[in-house]
């Protein structure tokens, strides 16, 4: 007898839930997952964990345009220390649009047109094929990067505010594709087992930190910061055509194909074998009798009915997020900043706000492959998920310069930023990676695309609203 979702994640909020390995990794029983998905009788192996890694990689490039843009605060400061051309002797520390605001303009140019993108997505599912969506957006993504890649060496003193407004451009277009990629590639993960998804998150928290580390390179290697910003964007040109590449392997591949087809199709593959099991002959029918419309819109009520409450945690978690890194983290300055050392004027903001965040954020996404805890219906979820409002005044309350409105300063030590830094990547990867991998889980294997479109427009919603809140919180500090 079919078991109802409801029934099945009845009592089951609070276990931990661990991603199948092997022969049981496609009979998973994932809380909130339709039974009808389980009928599958032949499934592929993953050869030397191919899929998985290609996922990872997947994941690291849909992260780097935003990373990349968002690390490279040195190089930003360089090349928007003019501001105006009637004032040659103003410099960076005078610049408000280099050095207070930049990073919240850039947060808004890059989330709004996400959310327009991603809402195309969602209708254009049944429309336009997950791999014309994720090649057309690399292939954009590529062409802005280049055109990033080459105004390095441009000298743009005398249009300072002409390059600003070029620079917002180039970052609309290449988050919106960006988004399209990473929406089009997460909701393909709906249709495999957890651990999938899992790496494809994981991977975009490695992204941020392999940018991290190259600054932090970069700025000790490189004499002039034209160069360390050159060699900067033609890592994320190389990495992008790698993605292009992995993702035209990615159909090869046996196992991948096999998850990649219609559920049509795969119905016929596992009727066409033996089976002894009348009930999974019908759960087979249904599936493909139940499947959308391949060209209709994805039906909004049912995704939204299962994933209301993740959604909102998805949300929130990168509401929160946005508001402060990287606009009031990378403003905070060592409380020992006068003391004229290597560490407090040079290297203090790369390490303690862009790498320690990306690696914490990294680690708490790494978590959720062995450990998923609250589950997907819980209450504790989205109460960990509000609890992370308190990150705000902590932050303000740093050493953030300059300051205008709010002159005091309760942490006086530098460690304080780097330990609530820690913990504000730590509980956005491992809260906002729950919340995106239960997502497509607990909706109909037909309806998981869909829903994995759905879960990263939320995710972007967040960011959009909260990185137009960020520009506030920067002006009322």
């Amino acid at each position: 007898m079919a078991v109802e979702p409801e029934e099945f994640l009845q009592g089951s909020t609070n276990c931990i839930y661990k991603s199948s390995d092997s022969e049981r990794e496609d009979q998973e029983l994932i809380p909130g997952r339709h039974p009808q998905n389980h009928f599958f009788l032949y499934r592929p192996e993953d050869r030397f964990n191919s899929t998985y890694i290609i996922f990872f990689l997947l994941g690291v490039g849909s992260s780097l345009p935003w990373s990349f843009f968002s690390t490279a605060k040195q190089y930003w400061m360089y090349k928007l220390r003019n501001c105006s051309n009637d004032l040659p002797s103003q410099n960076l520390e005078t610049s408000d649009l280099s050095v207070k605001y930049f990073e919240s303009y850039l947060s808004i140019a890059s989330t709004i047109p996400s959310v327009v993108c991603l809402l195309a997505s969602f209708l254009l599912v049944n429309k336009v094929t997950s791999s014309v969506r994720v090649l057309s957006s690399l292939a954009v993504m590529l062409a802005i990067f280049l055109v990033t890649t080459v105004l390095v060496k441009v000298d743009t003193s005398s249009w300072t505010h002409e390059f600003f407004a070029l620079t917002m451009v180039c970052v609309a277009i290449i988050s919106g594709a960006s988004n399209i990629f990473t929406g089009s590639v997460f909701g393909l993960t709906g249709n495999f087992p957890m651990k999938y998804s899992q790496a494809l998150i994981s991977g975009q928290a490695m992204g941020g930190t392999v940018s991290a580390v190259a600054l932090v390179i970069d700025i000790s290697v490189a004499v002039d910061v034209t160069d360390s910003a050159l060699a900067f964007f033609l890592t994320a040109d190389v990495f992008i055509v790698v993605c292009i590449i992995l993702y035209l392997i990615l159909p090869r591949l046996e196992y991948s194909r096999y998850y990649m087809r219609s559920l049509e199709e795969r119905a016929c593959l596992s009727s066409s074998l033996p089976t002894n099991s009348l009930e999974e002959r019908a759960a087979s029918q249904n599936s493909s009798e139940n499947s959308p419309d391949d060209h209709s819109i994805p039906p909004l009520r049912p995704i939204l009915k299962k994933n209301a409450v993740l959604g909102f945690c998805v949300f929130y978690v990168f509401f929160i997020s946005i508001i402060i890194f990287p606009a009031i983290s990378s403003s905070i300055d060592s409380v020992n900043k006068d003391s004229g050392s290597v560490w407090t004027n040079k290297y203090f903001t790369p390490l303690t706000c862009f790498l320690v965040y990306n690696f914490a954020d990294w680690c708490g996404r790494q978590v959720t492959a062995w450990i998923q805890i609250p589950g997907p219906n819980s209450k504790a979820l989205p109460t960990l998920v509000l609890l992370r409002s308190l990150f705000i005044p902590l932050f303000i309350l740093c050493n953030f310069q300059p300051r205008t409105h709010f002159d005091r300063v309760l942490f006086l030590f530098d460690a304080y930023p780097v330990v609530f830094i820690s913990l504000l990547g730590l509980s956005n990867g491992y809260l906002g990676s729950l919340s995106m991998i239960y997502g497509p889980k607990v909706v109909p294997r037909e309806l998981a695309e869909a829903s994995g479109l759905m879960m990263s427009f939320f995710l972007n919603l967040g960011l959009a609203l909260g990185s137009a809140f960020s520009v506030l919180v920067v002006h009322l500090i």
